[in-house]
């Protein structure tokens, strides 16, 4: 793990999808700022710390977030065609694919799918909350199958994992990377918003050790 956080991965790409109406939200989640920094523009730039290529898949991501734009494939708009758009532009034999709305995402989290052994499918697992937008994909396996089913109209992820070789990051695995069970919050309500500028607010101030020099007086 900790080689694999010294140097940008080569063998994998990773995939931002950077669509989606954000109705709930009342504003595009690409450009929702978090902490001065626009949504898209935040995971893109910790994706372009880890590996080597980076996709931005479909809607309008900000113009300062790093890496190549392709458009949605034609279909649905759904996560499923974000999906089949990710995996049409990657090169790697393997794609992370990442939402945009899930903005607390840690490298170690993301670092842990690509160490787990290899399936078609790697993805975290809480409880019943399976998280297949932040998701490890073998490229050309799954590509075959969720082309299938979008142009079929069957567009549940949740679908798409019972076609394929899946292995979750779950129970003691996954809490010892998020002890505090917050990495996978979605950014869907202005009510998520809230809580996530909180969780970044405090984040920050516990990064900085100035924060803590007043309480010595």
């Amino acid at each position: 793990m900790a080689a694999a956080s010294e140097a940008r991965l080569a063998t994998i790409s990773a995939a931002l999808l950077t669509g989606g109406s954000g109705s709930r939200l009342g504003q595009d989640k690409s450009r929702v700022p978090l902490a001065g920094t626009a949504a898209a523009t935040r995971l893109a730039q910790r994706l372009a710390r880890l590996f080597e290529e980076v996709w931005l898949v479909g809607g309008d991501p900000p113009g300062d977030a790093p890496g190549r734009r392709a458009p949605d494939p034609t279909g649905p708009a759904c996560a499923l065609r974000g999906v089949v758009g990710a995996l049409e532009a990657a090169r790697g034999e393997r794609v992370l694919v990442l939402a945009t709305d899930l903005p607390l995402v840690s490298d170690a989290l993301l670092l842990a799918l690509v160490a787990l052994p290899e399936a078609d499918a790697v993805l975290p697992r809480a409880g019943e909350g399976r998280h297949a937008l932040c998701a490890l994909f073998a490229r050309e396996r799954v590509l075959r199958v969720a082309r299938r089913r979008l142009a079929a109209g069957d567009l549940a992820l949740r679908g798409l994992l019972t076609e394929v070789d899946t292995r979750w990051l779950e129970g003691p695995d996954l809490a010892r990377l998020d002890p505090r069970g917050e990495a996978l919050a979605n950014l869907n309500t202005p009510e998520d918003l809230v809580r996530i500028e909180r969780s970044l607010d405090a984040a920050a101030t516990t990064a900085d050790p100035r924060s803590s020099i007043g309480r010595r007086f």
